[in-house]
This record gives C-alpha cells, sequence and structure tokens, in this order.
C-alpha cells in the first residue's frame, strides 16, 4: 500500500473526500516527522514505535576503489514492530 492508497482507504471506510482524507493523512505524517526530528519517540500500541538513532562518525570504504573515506555522524529513522503486529501479520 503507498500513501495514495491509504488515502483512498481513509475516504472510502470514513465516508470522506480525497481531499480531506489526503489532509488527515498529511497531518499525521507530519506530526510523526516533526516529532522524529524533535528526538522523540512515537509509540503506536499494538503497531510498532517509531525511533531516531543516531550513528557515530566512521572510517568507511568504497567497493568500487578500496579508498578509505570518512562518513560522517548521522541521525537515522527506526521503526520496531509491535507484538500484536508481528503476531496478527504471523497468523498463517
Amino acid at each position: 500500500m503507498n500513501k495514495s492508497e491509504l488515502i483512498e482507504t481513509v475516504a472510502a471506510q470514513k465516508g470522506l473526500s480525497y481531499k480531506k482524507a489526503e489532509e488527515i493523512v498529511n497531518t499525521i505524517f507530519d506530526a510523526m516527522t516533526d516529532a522524529m526530528i524533535q528526538g522523540d519517540r512515537i509509540e503506536i500500541r499494538g503497531f510498532g514505535s517509531f525511533v531516531v538513532n543516531d550513528y557515530k562518525a566512521y572510517t568507511g570504504r568504497n567497493p568500487k576503489t578500496g579508498e578509505s573515506i570518512a562518513v560522517k555522524p548521522k541521525k537515522l529513522p527506526f521503526f520496531k514492530v509491535g507484538k500484536e503486529l508481528k503476531e496478527r501479520v504471523d497468523k498463517d
């Protein structure tokens, strides 16, 4: 499922226009993004949690040339699936 399919599903299930459902989905995604930018953890019970992991700088290697390169520190979002969702997906 992609974002437009999610918007269509929300619109159909709640009897909303596509435009209104799009506003709702975008508002949720924007709020989640803003929270992660601020370093907050997002937890949705039964679904999972989103956190931002900090990675330190390190010396990497260019696989094509074998040359050593400096990799800058970075922050990346990480999703950890919740127990309930894991069990529902693996229910076969």
